[in-house]
């Protein structure tokens, strides 16, 4: 090779660094902003509900559907998406009212429960963060 095409590949792997290290600090400057906007996590006490209700109206006037990723909750506006963790995360949209036993604060569908671990215990301190 001569000394002309040994200058260009350098050129181009610098041109590759500088090119990765902007979209690295793209990413970072993305990340920072979403937390920034999002609600901080809170602990709650969750259980779920499933069978027995599939099919059945929500107060939301949709039919609940045991399948999908949705929650009942007390004050929330229906429609509203949270992030739900446990032993895994899942996002999930408030379509129903509940739960009515004191010291719970949300009711996961069956898929939700099933994905965050909780669908095993029935009951569980969860995390809940509200999704803008």
């Amino acid at each position: 090779m001569t000394n002309f095409a040994f200058r260009a590949a350098g050129r181009a792997a610098w041109i590759f660094v500088w090119v990765l290290l902007g979209l690295v600090i793209c990413v970072a400057i993305a990340i920072g902003v979403a937390m920034l906007t999002a609600e901080p996590a809170k602990a709650e006490v969750a259980s779920w509900y499933g069978r027995a209700h599939h099919g059945r109206p929500t107060a939301s006037g949709q039919r609940f559907n045991m399948h999908s990723y949705t929650t009942a909750h007390k004050t929330l506006a229906f429609g509203t998406r949270l992030r739900v963790c446990r032993h895994g995360c899942a996002t999930v949209t408030i379509n129903d009212r509940g739960p009515f036993i004191p010291g719970r604060s949300l009711d996961l569908s069956a898929a939700a429960a099933r994905a965050i671990g909780l669908a095993q215990v029935g009951v569980g301190r969860v995390s809940m963060q509200q999704m803008r």
